[in-house]
């Protein structure tokens, strides 16, 4: 591929990103905050990684964020030696990122002011996801910026759409966010009372799987609930950022979302267990906490 790529923010979801880039023949410049994760890419992958943004993103023509939230993603793009600065003019600026509309809007402004275009394309699917390429893709940008970045975007994505202008992306994850919320918290409450009543819950699962209780929880994490294994995704921590960002965009637009606030306030709970690194799906462990069987 003759296109130029970098690719900054090497953790679970961006290291098996960058890598897809790699090995679909794409010329990839990598920057980690930590140095050695950006090395260790390097000896996995073919590319090269730099110490400095600004010297990894000087060539090029579609530059990939995977960060962590508002204020990461701001220091990034909008600090001296950051993205928008030090890109081309003409580059398409492409940020994996959940974070809240504001920081986008605000970030697709200064680049527009540079002559770039900015997507902000956050992703569903997890680590799993990103390690298999088969994410799904939530993109807002202008028309002719997602049809060039696309064919990148596919590479790791099995489902990659523009859902309008910039900012739209953004507001489709806290969507996605919000259903979530709400089936985690059912499949959990399901599975207690399950227990409880004395079912035989991979038996029940199966049962109801074929049914309209079926979802993609249920389908993944069921198995690893009802095993107590809470280390297969997406860490309740980050969705307590993600929850917050969506309950802060509903108080502004003037929306109530109270199973979502409810849910928001589990997780809270199971960050104070100690699971602020278990997967989303350790609501269950909440509940069993509750009823003494752990």
């Amino acid at each position: 591929m003759s296109s130029k790529v970098t690719f900054i923010g090497l953790g679970v979801m961006g290291y098996p990103m960058a890598g897809h880039l790699a090995k679909a023949g794409y010329d990839v410049t990598v920057f980690n905050r930590t140095p050695a994760k950006a090395d260790e890419w390097t000896r996995e992958y073919t590319g090269k990684a730099c110490e400095r943004i600004a010297e990894a993103v000087s060539e090029a023509n579609f530059v990939m964020t995977c960060v962590g939230a508002d204020p990461d993603l701001r220091d990034v793009y909008l600090g001296v030696d950051g993205i928008i600065a030090n890109a081309p003019t003409q580059a398409i600026l492409i940020d994996h990122t959940t974070v809240s509309a504001g920081v986008t809007t605000e970030i697709a402004q200064a680049a527009s002011e540079r002559g770039q275009s900015f997507i902000d394309a956050p992703v569903s699917g997890g680590q799993q996801g990103a390690e298999n390429g088969k994410l799904t893709v939530m993109c807002g940008a202008e028309q002719t910026a997602f049809d060039r970045a696309k064919p990148l975007m596919d590479v790791y994505g099995k489902a990659v759409t523009r859902m309008g202008e910039p900012g739209k992306g953004q507001l489709t994850k806290m969507v996605n966010q919000i259903a979530i919320a709400g089936l985690v918290q059912g499949l959990s409450e399901c599975l207690y009372f399950a227990e409880k009543s004395g079912l035989d819950q991979r038996q029940v699962i199966d049962v109801i799987s074929q049914g309209a209780a079926q979802s993609w929880q249920m389908e993944n994490r069921a198995d690893t609930m009802i095993a107590g294994e809470y280390d297969h995704g997406f860490a309740v921590n980050w969705m307590r950022k993600d929850l917050n960002i969506c309950l802060t965009e509903a108080r502004e637009r003037g929306v109530t979302l109270p199973v979502t606030a409810l849910v928001d306030q589990f997780y809270a709970d199971v960050q104070s267990m100690g699971g602020e690194r278990w997967d989303t799906s350790s609501l269950l462990a909440r509940l069993r906490k509750l009823g003494g069987l752990q």
